[in-house]
């Protein structure tokens, strides 16, 4: 019958088949009919089983409407009545289960009471109906955290016990369900006795289970879980290994296919993860992780636990990241988070849980990158899960503990007092809420005291550090052994060494240093918290040594820094901070040790590793705007110990970092599949592309509203976090192939110097506080050159670059910053001549400064005299400036008045280079244009939308077409509402060089949306840089401010000249400031007459751009003669600057 298959099997269509039959039973059966209420009764059994097995909501409440009206039906002292009061007590918590609501776990309650109250003790039935009663007291328990009502239960289901015989085939699962009420009394109070009575009670369970009954797996991890709860209490591994070996068991007597084994799996996981947790154990750790997936991967698609074990198998990636900081853990266990979210119905009862863990990832995330909106998003998740939660919860505390962290994570970035006292207000509610035998009060009580510190730290309230001191001593004397109390005792020794700082008592030194000594001790050498911990001890000993004076406090301070900073484990920016801090000492207080070199040479090493391929380019550039001076910092240090070479290597690979990145991933590997090695080959290509794309173009979750779309976004994260981790190990693969070796490494100098470029020297400019220098590069010289700057200081630069901003204010010819919206964009030029101010720091004084300082001494050292030979047999020069030097005019350093006037114009040529690497790769790799796409693409936009009309733009291209066209030159000119800025991508593909003369736009915000302005959209640096372009030969910027960089960002070329470069144009011709409408036409004309002039003789239709330096010297000096040599004249032809070979 269909009754005995839906028993027999469960099969959801045999329910539904039988929901349909007993309906249509139901329905012809009038009121009076006797069996009415049984038939009632078995169809909400039916709608219950449908429930639990597909969890709609719609089911549990048609069953628990026909259990009521079958319970109305049934007259008293009816022999059914218990029966069908316990039936809708079920009903009533299975949809407590889902909904969490509190009137229906008391409405089951009621119910199970009076199915007890009607039933005589010698009833058979007298001891399941207690044991229901006990189950819905524990199920209120758990919820509230009411002590009466886990009293209440754990009675009910003694007594249950009581009534039930020896060798009654109910009395394991009666054992078992106590057992369970005894173990959720003990998470809650944290009573040992609690836990010893349920690992008493279900191991009695286990003993009268035969070897081959159906539940003996289910007793086995019962038991397991009960071991495990001990463990996290009191860190007996022997509980561990128990909880571990029992779950073992159970999974290995769980055949395949079975319904249990995927919670089995899951929870056999969750022992492994509480181990690893213990002893650090990686192999621990893989192993949950893969039995975890296990689960998931035998879960169908929407079944109800599916999002739980979800999180779960992110709670093991979580904890993994937490111990090795590999972010691609982290990333992972967002993802999964996500997609449990999406699929926990809004009203669950788990969902405040769902978004509360996966708002704890994305603060993990954020500690880990810095990355604003993860922290954001993770307060968002925090602060709707808490308001899903009603007061008296018993899970309350530990969402307002971890939203209270993430509202003080933030505070850590931006400073607002309105987070620290919001995350201080919410720790307090978490503790006060929680009992005082809880086991999770010490880290509660942790994060509280930590807090205080914190505001302490940026208010300077003794009052809070002292606080901080009292809640954290109370968080150690609570903890159990292990990373807890390591955890608790590093905060509180920071504490004391804080008021330290303030009082100047050394007994706070001495508790503080106590403290972080103990915390360091109690950590393992593999646990990622260590490097955390050794700087924290490292900052307590130099805080001490600045009051003793103590040279051995000193270096045991640089000693912690240094441990802090080689350590094998630990995140990339905790040991980044050991190593600054490291060198920062070393070049302080032993500026002539080579201890100095090996620190700063760590830190270098550290910073690409902080600023990884698996960050998207913008928060690539946001972790390393703290850090520009650092690079600077390390070549002065080293020129200062003679090492010339080494401070070049650092520049190369601290500067202009993000721009290398993206030039390095289009690295051509010909020298790979030299090797026979061409399948590899072809899997860096494609894993370099990939990443490239995900780098330049991925999207933040939080730019949508949608989970499916945040879904889709967190899954691209993760792709591009795996991206880089495959990269990095077929990297490790290429360099084992011999001759490799140093495949993609930082190229050492001597390497360098093989491929600079013959027609003059490469001049690298170093600007620090303590000394400026120059090192020129010269082909064919197996050394590099000194060239001490004496006369030139960083604060004469940014004096300079500071009134050179303001000069170009005064002049109408102010940078554009992204705040000012693009309607107000005037020409290429921007405003009327405004007189200059008062300041004695004119144009002049600016460029006859530089002249004077660094120029005219670099000049005579490298022996370039002032020469009459024509502009083609000009040496040449590229300035590769660091600093503050990035935006001041050194192509036009000289002096335009008096008797004596010379500049660098009368010497050399002057180009540019973002880092010496960029050129060489352009000499080495100076390979013949194809034919084909051999030509000259021009376009101007002069009316876009929302900037003003520059007009002369369409003059300026249409005469530079007429005379390609009139020499046989391919060119192409769309104008206009002809071509799209998308469509302009295209057209970069099918010729070797463009000139854009357009609106741009310097984004100081976001650097990657810098802009073209089209008629039809907008052409951003995050596009151009996306293009891979093997053919691209001349880029001519006829735009506003194409190579202005980023004032936060000076050592990296963040501009849209770069971008072009990054893309594969050999060279670019872009300004610095605002360009005027009226001489932009006649500087183009000039470059192009020029160039062409000088073409190679069979050219044919070809275009070529290795001489556009000239052309570009040229052209600007060709209007410098047009003009006076005024301020505002020299502002004039100025901004026009050459980049690349």
């Amino acid at each position: 019958m269909l009754s005995d298959r839906v028993q027999r099997t469960g099969n959801p269509s045999d329910i539904t088949e039988a929901i349909s039959v007993l309906r249509r039973i139901v329905q012809m059966t009038p009121e009076e009919d006797g069996n009415l209420a049984a038939m009632l009764n078995n169809l909400g059994n039916l709608f219950l089983s449908r429930f639990e097995r597909a969890g709609d909501l719609s089911d549990i409440a048609e069953a628990i409407s026909l259990q009521t009206r079958a319970v109305g039906l049934t007259p008293t002292g009816h022999t059914d009545l218990p029966s069908r009061f316990t039936n809708l007590g079920s009903s009533f918590v299975r949809r407590f289960g889902r909904t969490g609501d509190l009137s229906d776990v008391a409405k089951a309650i009621s119910a199970h009471t009076k199915a007890v109250n009607l039933t005589p003790d010698e009833h058979p039935g007298k001891a399941s109906r207690l044991s229901n009663l006990g189950s819905s007291y524990m199920a209120c328990f758990g919820r509230t955290g009411n002590l009466s009502d886990g009293e209440n239960g754990i009675l009910a289901l003694t007594e249950a016990i009581h009534l039930t015989p020896e060798g009654d085939a109910h009395l394991p699962s009666m054992l078992n369900n106590l057992g369970n009420a005894f173990k959720r009394r003990f998470q809650h109070l944290g009573n040992l006795s609690d836990a010893a009575e349920a690992i008493s009670l279900q191991t009695q369970v286990v003993n009268l289970t035969p070897e081959d009954h159906a539940d003996l797996p289910s007793r086995l991890m019962n038991l397991g879980g009960s071991f495990l709860s001990r463990f996290e209490r009191t860190g007996d591994l022997g509980d561990i290994a128990e909880s571990i070996s029992l779950g073992t068991r159970a999974v290995s007597l769980t055949p395949e296919g079975h319904v249990d084994l995927p919670p089995m799996l899951m929870n056999l996981g969750a022992s492994f993860r509480g181990r690893f947790e213990r002893t650090g154990n990686l192999g621990d750790i893989a192993e949950s992780i893969s039995l975890g997936t296990r689960a998931v991967c035998l879960t169908p698609e929407g079944h109800t636990d599916l999002p739980f074990r979800l999180m779960h198998l992110a709670s093991s990636f979580q904890r993994r990241f937490e111990r090795t900081r590999d972010l691609g853990d982290i990333v992972e266990s967002i993802s999964l988070r996500t997609r449990a979210v999406r699929l926990t119905p809004e009203g669950h009862a788990g969902l405040p849980g769902v978004l509360t863990n996966l708002g704890n990832s994305f603060r993990s995330r954020f500690e880990a990158t810095g990355d604003l909106r993860d922290i954001t998003e993770s307060i968002s998740l925090g602060t709707r899960a808490v308001s899903l939660i009603p007061e008296g919860h018993a899970d309350l505390p530990n969402h307002f503990n971890i939203l209270g962290n993430s509202f003080v994570s933030r505070f850590d970035l931006t400073h607002d007092a309105f987070d620290i006292s919001e995350g201080i207000s919410l720790l307090t509610r978490s503790v006060n809420l929680t009992p005082e035998a809880h086991a999770d009060l010490p880290s509660m009580l942790n994060s509280l005291g930590g807090s205080l510190q914190i505001r302490f730290e940026h208010f300077g309230d003794l009052d809070d550090v002292t606080e901080a001191i009292t809640v954290l001593t109370r968080a150690v004397g609570l903890a159990p052994e292990g990373q807890s109390v390591a955890r608790c005792r590093s905060n509180l020794g920071n504490s004391y060494m804080h008021r330290f700082g303030r009082t100047g008592d050394l007994n706070d030194a001495t508790e503080g240093l106590n403290n972080l000594d103990q915390a360091v001790a109690l950590t393992p050498d593999t646990h990622a918290n260590l490097p955390c911990c050794l700087v924290n001890l490292g900052i307590a000993w130099y805080q001490y040594f600045t009051s003793s004076h103590n040279q051995g406090h000193l270096d045991t301070a640089i000693s912690r820094f240094a441990s802090a900073a080689t350590s094998s484990t630990g995140s990339p920016q905790h040991r980044f901070q050991g190593a600054t801090c490291w060198a920062w000492l070393c070049n302080q207080y032993y500026p002539k040790s080579q201890n100095v070199l090996t620190a700063f040479k760590t830190t270098i090493d550290l910073l690409v590793l902080v600023a990884g391929l698996e960050h998207t380019v913008q928060l690539r550039y946001a972790t390393i705007e703290g850090y520009g001076d650092l690079p600077v910092e390390a070549a002065a240090a080293a020129i200062r110990l003679g090492r010339l070479d080494t401070a070049v290597e650092w520049l190369e690979q601290g500067r202009c970092l993000v721009w290398g990145q993206q030039s390095q991933l289009r690295t051509p590997l010909d020298e790979l599949k030299a090797h026979s090695n061409e399948a590899l080959a072809n899997r860096v290509v494609e894993v370099s592309r990939l990443l490239e794309n995900a780098g330049s173009s991925r999207q933040h979750s939080t730019t949508t509203t949608f989970w499916e779309g945040k879904v889709s976004l967190e899954d691209e994260a993760l792709k591009h976090s795996q991206l880089a981790s495959e990269r990095d190990r077929l990297l490790e693969d290429v360099r084992a192939v011999p001759g490799l070796e140093n495949f993609l490494q930082p190229l050492r100098c001597a390497a360098l110097l093989q491929h600079l470029p013959t027609s003059g020297p490469v001049v690298v400019l170093n600007i620090h506080e303590d000394q400026c220098d120059a090192i020129a590069l010269r082909a064919g010289s197996e050394g590099m050159l000194h060239i001490h700057l004496p006369g030139f200081t960083l604060q004469k630069a940014k004096q300079y670059r500071r009134m050179f901003a303001i000069q170009l204010w005064c002049h109408g010819l102010r940078v554009q910053d992204v705040g000012q919206a693009e309607g107000s964009v005037t020409g290429r030029a921007v405003g009327r001549y405004r007189n200059k101010t008062g300041d004695d720091f004119t144009v002049h004084d600016i460029l006859k400064g530089l002249w004077e300082d660094i120029v005219k001494p670099i000049l005579d050292v490298l022996g370039i005299s002032v020469s009459e030979c024509p502009i083609h047999m000009l040496p040449r020069i590229w300035w590769c400036p660091t600093g503050p030097l990035s935006f001041l005019p050194l192509h036009a350093a000289g002096i335009y008045r008096g008797t004596e006037v010379e500049s660098i114009a009368d010497y050399a040529v002057s180009s540019y280079t973002p880092s010496v690497t960029a050129l060489t790769q352009r000499v080495e790799m100076d390979f013949p244009i194809d034919p084909q796409v051999s030509g000259l693409f021009l376009t101007c936009q002069p009316k876009a939308s929302g900037a003003n009309w520059i007009l002369g733009t369409i003059g300026e291209v249409s005469a530079v077409h007429a005379q390609g066209n009139t020499l046989g030159i391919r060119t192409l000119n769309l104008a206009g509402d002809d071509v799209t800025a998308s469509g302009c991508l295209e057209y970069m593909e099918q010729y070797s060089s463009i000139h854009l003369a357009c609106h741009g736009i310097q984004d100081t915000s976001d650097p990657l949306r810098s802009r073209f302005l089209f008629h039809k959209g907008k052409l951003d640096l995050s596009s151009i840089m996306q293009k891979n372009l093997p053919n691209a030969d001349l880029a001519f910027l006829s735009a506003c401010q194409t190579s202005t960089g980023q004032e936060n960002l000076p050592n990296e070329v963040v501009h849209l000249a770069a971008g072009m470069l990054a893309a594969g144009y050999r060279r670019v011709v872009s300004t610095m400031w605002e360009i005027g409408d009226g001489h932009a036409p006649q500087v183009a004309s000039d470059f192009y007459q020029y160039l062409w002039s000088h073409r190679p003789v069979g050219s044919g239709s070809h275009f070529d751009g290795t001489l556009s330096a000239y052309a570009l010297h040229h052209a600007t000096q060709q209007l410098r003669g047009r003009l006076d040599n005024t301020d505002q004249s020299l502002l004039a032809w100025a901004p026009y600057v050459h980049y690349g070979y």
